[in-house]
C-alpha cells in the first residue's frame, strides 16, 4: 500500500512541475509583450501596471484551477496563455490611450489567428479539457471586452454591450442558479465570439468607413444576442433546476443576499443631500422595509413574488432618483424634477467631456446605462431573494417584525430619528414634483397669454434715452456673488475689479453695480439669459420651453423695433441655434464654426474671451456709417471645470487665435484641478479674473465713444465653489462712457463702480426688463 502511494507520488510531481513551468513561461511572455510596448510605442507606468495585473490575475485563477482533480494544462493550453499576454498587451494600450493603433490591431489580430491554433492543436494531440475549453473561453471574453472598451470610447457607448456580454450573462447565476448548467457544445458559438472579435479589430483600425463600421457592429452584436439567447432558453426548456451547489456557489449565493439588502438598505435610507449623509442616516428603522416584509410572510408565493419584484424594482428606480436629486442639489441647488430635467443631462454630459475627453465620456455615459438598467433589476431581485428567506423562516421573521415596528412606534411617537419614513417621503415629494410641473405648465401657459405693457409702447418712444449706443450684453459665466465677496479667492477678484475701475476711469468710463437674483444655480444658463430678456421668471427647462415657442417681448426685440441691428456672439456653441432667430430675432448669430478662431479649446471654452471680444469688435463695432448695435455675448471662459486657463495677451498679437497652439498643455488640467475643493475653488477666482480682465480692457481699449456694456453673471458656481448658502445672487454692472446714460439710473440706487456693496441693492432678474426699458423710454 505504502509502495502504491509513492508511485502515485512519483507521478503526480512532473505534471505538478510541467504546471508551474508553464505559467512562469506564460509571465515570461506577458513581461517581454510589456516591455516591448514600452520601448517601442512609451506606454505609461499606469498601463504597464495594469497590463502586469492581468497577466498576474490569469496566472493565478490558471495555477488555481489546475489544483483541482483531473486538471491539468496540454499543449494548447500553452498557447492560450500565449493569447492571453497578447490581450494583457491589448489592454494596457487602450489604457494608455496610446495613437498606436497599428500595434494594437496587431497584437489583436495575431490573437485571434491563435484561437484557431489552440483548438487545432487540442484536437490534434487529443488534450482537449474542459480547463482547457473554460481558459480559452474566457480569454476569448476579455480580449471583447478590451476591444470593445476600445471602440466605445471612440465610436458608439453602446458598443461596451458587445463586451459586458459575457459578464451579465454570467451575473445573472446569481439570481438564477438555473443558467449555471452547461450546454452542449456549438461550433456556432465558437464562430459568433470570432466575429465579434473581427469585427471589433476591423472598428479599432479605423481601415473602414464609420458607417460601414456602426452596421457591422449592430450585426455582430445582434448575432451575440442571438448566441446567449439560444442557450438561455435551451436551459430554460430542458432543465431550470439549480445547479448542485458547491462552497463557492453557497458563499456567491450569500454574498448576493448581503449586498442585495446593503443596495435594498440604502435605497429605503438615502438622503438626498451630501450635508446629511453621516452613519446617522443608516442607523435607523425604515418602515417600508417593515411593511413589505410582513407583506412576505403573509402572501402566498405567487402574491409575495409580485410584491417583491415591484417593491424591490421601485426602490431601486427611487435610488437612481435620489442619486440625481444628490447631483442636482450639488450643482444646479435644487432637486432633479422627473418631468422636466431629463434634457438638462445632456450639458452634463458636455462638461464631462470637456473635463476628461470624448473617449472616456462615452465610457461612462454607457456604464452609466448600465447601472440605469441594472439597479432596478438588481433590487427586484434581492428583495425577491430576501422575502423568499423571510418566507422560509417565518416564525422568527414575524417575531422580528413585530418588536422593530414597537420600536418604530415608539420613537416616532417621541419624535426619535429612529423612526424613518424616508423611501415613502421621498416617493410622495417626486409625486409633488410631477404634480407640480404639470400645474406650472398651465400657469405659465397664461403668464405668457397675459398682456405685456411693453410690447404696446410705440418704436418711436422706445430707448431714446440710448440712441446712438452700441448696447452690449455681456453674460460672464459663473460669475456669481461668491465671486466679490466673502471667499478666498474673491480678494483676487476684487482686486482686478478694482484695477478695472481705474483703467475704465482713465479711459472715460464710469459704471454702476448691484446685483440680481438668478433663476438658476450652477448652471443651466440659458434660464438667466431668458429671464433677463424676456421679464418673466424662467427657473426649469420646461418653461423655457413654452417661453421660445411663444412670441414673448424681449430686450432684443425692443433694441430691434426702435432701429438698432441685433446679433448675438454664442462663441462655444457648435451647432445652429433656432431660437437665436425665430424668438430672439437676431439678425445674424456667431459662434465657434463662423468668428474666425484657429486656436485650441480651453476647457469647455471653445475659444478664449479675449479672442471673443477682439473678433467681435472688428466684425461689429468698426467705425463708419452703420446702424448701432444691440448684440448679446456670452464670455464662457469662466465656465466649469475653470482649466486650462488662458493668459492674457497683448490685443495686437490674438490675431486669429493660432497664438494659443499649445497653451492648454502648458497649464494645470481640468483633472489636475479637479482633485480637491481648494484647488477648483483657486482656479475658479483665476478664471473669473481672466474674463473680467478681458472686458475691461477691451472697454478700455474701445475706440467705440458710444459704447454702453451691461455686464452680469448668468448663475452662482456650483456647491464645490459657492458652499451650501450661498444663494442665487449675481453682480450685473452697467458701464458707459456718456454722463447721461447712468444719470438715468439715479433713482436705482446702485453702486459706483464695478464691486458693488454687500447691501447694495438685489432685484429679481426678471425685474430688470421693465426697469431698463423704463429708464431709456
Amino acid at each position: 500500500m505504502s509502495k502504491a502511494v509513492v508511485i502515485s507520488v512519483r507521478r503526480t510531481e512532473p505534471r505538478a512541475l510541467s504546471v508551474r513551468s508553464a505559467i512562469a513561461a506564460g509571465a515570461v511572455a506577458q513581461a517581454v509583450v510589456l516591455l516591448a510596448l514600452w520601448s517601442s510605442v512609451g506606454l505609461g507606468a499606469f498601463a504597464v501596471l495594469a497590463g502586469a495585473t492581468c497577466g498576474l490575475v490569469t496566472d493565478a485563477l490558471l495555477l488555481r484551477a489546475t489544483r483541482r482533480p483531473g486538471n491539468s494544462l496540454g499543449p494548447a493550453d500553452l498557447v492560450t496563455l500565449l493569447r492571453a499576454s497578447l490581450v494583457a498587451g491589448v489592454l494596457a494600450l487602450c489604457l494608455d490611450g496610446t495613437s498606436a493603433t497599428a500595434t494594437l490591431v496587431g497584437l489583436s489580430t495575431t490573437a485571434l489567428l491563435l484561437d484557431a491554433v489552440d483548438g487545432w492543436i487540442a484536437r490534434r494531440t487529443n488534450t482537449a479539457s474542459a480547463l482547457g475549453a473554460r481558459f480559452d473561453m474566457e480569454v476569448d471574453a476579455f480580449l471583447i471586452l478590451v476591444l470593445s472598451l476600445r471602440v466605445a470610447q471612440h465610436l458608439a457607448p453602446w458598443v461596451l454591450l458587445i463586451g459586458l456580454a459575457r459578464y451579465l450573462f454570467v451575473a445573472a447565476w446569481l439570481p438564477a442558479p438555473w443558467l449555471r448548467r452547461p450546454v452542449p457544445p456549438r461550433y456556432w458559438s465558437k464562430t459568433v465570439a470570432a466575429i465579434q472579435g473581427i469585427v471589433l479589430t476591423v472598428a479599432c483600425s479605423g481601415l473602414l468607413p464609420v458607417r460601414l463600421v456602426e452596421a457591422a457592429l449592430v450585426v455582430a452584436l445582434l448575432l451575440l444576442a442571438e448566441s446567449f439567447g439560444r442557450d438561455v432558453v435551451y436551459l430554460w426548456r430542458h432543465d431550470r433546476a439549480p445547479a448542485p451547489a458547491s462552497t463557492p456557489r453557497r458563499i456567491a449565493r450569500w454574498g448576493f443576499t448581503i449586498v442585495g439588502g446593503l443596495l435594498l438598505w440604502v435605497a429605503l435610507l438615502m438622503p438626498d443631500r451630501l450635508e446629511r449623509f453621516d452613519a446617522a442616516a443608516f442607523l435607523r428603522i425604515p418602515i417600508e422595509g417593515l411593511v413589505v416584509t410582513a407583506l412576505a410572510i403573509a402572501l402566498p408565493a405567487t402574491g409575495r413574488r409580485i410584491v417583491a419584484i415591484t417593491a424591490g424594482a421601485c426602490l431601486g428606480v427611487l435610488l437612481l432618483l435620489r442619486l440625481l436629486d444628490i447631483g442636482f442639489n450639488e450643482t444646479v441647488d435644487r432637486p432633479f424634477n422627473p418631468v422636466f430635467d431629463w434634457g438638462s443631462l445632456r450639458p452634463a454630459v458636455g462638461v464631462v467631456r470637456d473635463a476628461i475627453g470624448s473617449g472616456w465620456t462615452r465610457v461612462v455615459v454607457a456604464l452609466l446605462v448600465v447601472v440605469v438598467v441594472a439597479v432596478p433589476v438588481a433590487a427586484g431581485a434581492a428583495m425577491l431573494r430576501l422575502t423568499a428567506l423571510a418566507a422560509r423562516h417565518r416564525r422568527g421573521t414575524a417575531q422580528g417584525v413585530t418588536v422593530l415596528a414597537v420600536a418604530w412606534c415608539a420613537a416616532a411617537a417621541v419624535g426619535a430619528p429612529l423612526a424613518s419614513g424616508t423611501a415613502a417621503r421621498a416617493v410622495y415629494a417626486e409625486g409633488r414634483a410631477v404634480d407640480s410641473a404639470i400645474s406650472d405648465q398651465q400657469r405659465f401657459a397664461d403668464a405668457l397669454a397675459g398682456r405685456d405693457p411693453m410690447r404696446d409702447v410705440p418704436a418711436d418712444r422706445l430707448l431714446t434715452g440710448l440712441r446712438g449706443k452700441d448696447v452690449l450684453l455681456v453674460f460672464v459665466e459663473s460669475y456669481g456673488r461668491v465671486a466679490v465677496q466673502d471667499t478666498a479667492f474673491s480678494k483676487g477678484v476684487d482686486a482686478v475689479l478694482a484695477a478695472g475701475n481705474r483703467t475704465l476711469h482713465d479711459a472715460g468710463f464710469a459704471s454702476r453695480s448691484a446685483f440680481l437674483t438668478s433663476p438658476t444655480f450652477g448652471g443651466i444658463s440659458w434660464l438667466a439669459h431668458s429671464t433677463m430678456q424676456s421679464g418673466l421668471w424662467i427657473d426649469n427647462q420646461q418653461r423655457y420651453d413654452q417661453l421660445v415657442r411663444s412670441d414673448r417681448y424681449t430686450l432684443s426685440d425692443a433694441f430691434r423695433r426702435a432701429g438698432w441691428r441685433t446679433v448675438a456672439d454664442i462663441p462655444s456653441n457648435f451647432h445652429d441655434w433656432p431660437q437665436g432667430r425665430t424668438f430672439y430675432h437676431y439678425a445674424h448669430v456667431y459662434d465657434r464654426r463662423n468668428v474666425g478662431y484657429r486656436g485650441p479649446r480651453f476647457g469647455y471654452a471653445a475659444v478664449p474671451d479675449q479672442y471673443t471680444l477682439a473678433a467681435f469688435g472688428q466684425r461689429e463695432l468698426q467705425p463708419g456709417n452703420r446702424r448701432p448695435l444691440f448684440a448679446e455675448i456670452d464670455l464662457d471662459s469662466s465656465h466649469t471645470p475653470w482649466a486650462p486657463l488662458p493668459p492674457m495677451l497683448d490685443w495686437a498679437h490674438v490675431g486669429d487665435g493660432s497664438v494659443y497652439d499649445g497653451l492648454p498643455e502648458r497649464g494645470p488640467s481640468a483633472a489636475d484641478v479637479w482633485q480637491s475643493a481648494r484647488r477648483v475653488q483657486t482656479f475658479y477666482g483665476k478664471s473669473v479674473e481672466y474674463s473680467m480682465s478681458a472686458l475691461t480692457s477691451y472697454v478700455a481699449n474701445s475706440a467705440d465713444p458710444n459704447l454702453v456694456v451691461v455686464l452680469l453673471g448668468d448663475h452662482q458656481p456650483a456647491k464645490i465653489v459657492s458652499g451650501s448658502r450661498s444663494g442665487h445672487d449675481v453682480p450685473i454692472s452697467i458701464v458707459a462712457r456718456d454722463p447721461a446714460v447712468l444719470r438715468r439710473l439715479d433713482g436705482w440706487g446702485w453702486d459706483e463702480g464695478l464691486l458693488p456693496r454687500p447691501d447694495a441693492p438685489v432685484w429679481p432678474m426678471d425685474a430688470f426688463r421693465n426697469r431698463f426699458l423704463d429708464a431709456f423710454a
